[in-house]
């Protein structure tokens, strides 16, 4: 059986936590900036985690993570 292929775009964008979480980064915060507010940039600042119900698709996309 052949192995199974990452996709490139996903091992950019997640990173795969010890304890099974994976993490991800804020979309919205590359460009047309100057029209959104202090608030809204300051909250997309940092990581958060991916959801569980986008979890078995992220999975798909990183079968040896």
């Amino acid at each position: 059986m052949p192995k199974m292929k990452t996709k490139s775009g996903a091992k950019k964008r997640f990173k795969v936590l010890g304890g099974g979480g994976v993490k991800r980064s804020h979309a919205f915060k590359r460009h047309i900036l100057t029209k959104k507010t202090t608030k809204t940039k300051r909250q997309l600042r940092g990581t958060s985690m991916v959801d569980a119900s986008n979890m078995p698709s992220v999975r798909a996309m990183l079968p040896y993570a």
